[in-house]
């Protein structure tokens, strides 16, 4: 079930990735990347917490881009071409991993909610590169952690996570 689900992970991580890209050289691409399918993943695994709800994702179809290519100005040309990875993405899941990307403290329940999970088990957890980035992956991911940058996808499906969470707007901040 978790080999279908991978290309929700992927697809997402690999929009959010191309959406706010990284600045400079191959380095700076493979951690821009890192951190992108780790925030993804954390968000994927909160958005369907089991297996069960992996698949049916799997077999309904998340969504596709469109809505995100047109929030972020993306909606024309090589965008808006018939990308077959683009039908993959999760709208909900990029909102989501954009909010974990933003704020730290979030990042950090949002992985310790995961860590309990269904999905943990399956896969060797280590999101460092989401939780605690160092100097490197911060200049690799300027775009991609930048909070004014990232704030129409955030908010569009904040107030869901935090419900998942268990948090109160009002308590973040």
């Amino acid at each position: 079930m978790l080999a279908d689900f991978s290309s929700l992970i992927a697809a997402t991580a690999r929009w959010l990735a191309c959406a706010y890209p990284p600045g400079g050289g191959a380095l700076a691409t493979a951690l821009c990347e890192a951190q992108a399918r780790q925030a993804v993943t954390v968000a994927a695994w909160l958005r369907y917490p089991t297996p069960m709800d992996a698949a049916l994702v799997s077999l309904a179809g998340p969504g596709g881009s469109a809505r995100l290519d047109w929030i972020t100005g993306a909606d024309s040309g090589e965008a808006a071409g018939a990308d077959g990875w683009r039908t993959w993405v999760d709208e909900v899941v990029a909102s989501w991993a954009a909010c974990l990307l933003t704020d730290p403290g979030l990042a950090a329940r949002g992985v310790a909610a995961v860590t309990e999970g269904e999905h943990a088990p399956v896969i060797p957890l280590g999101f460092r590169r989401l939780t605690d980035p160092d100097t490197h992956d911060q200049r690799a991911a300027a775009l991609l952690r930048h909070p004014d940058l990232l704030a129409p996808v955030a908010t569009l499906h904040r107030a869901d996570l935090l419900e998942r969470l268990g948090h109160d707007e009002a308590l973040i901040a």
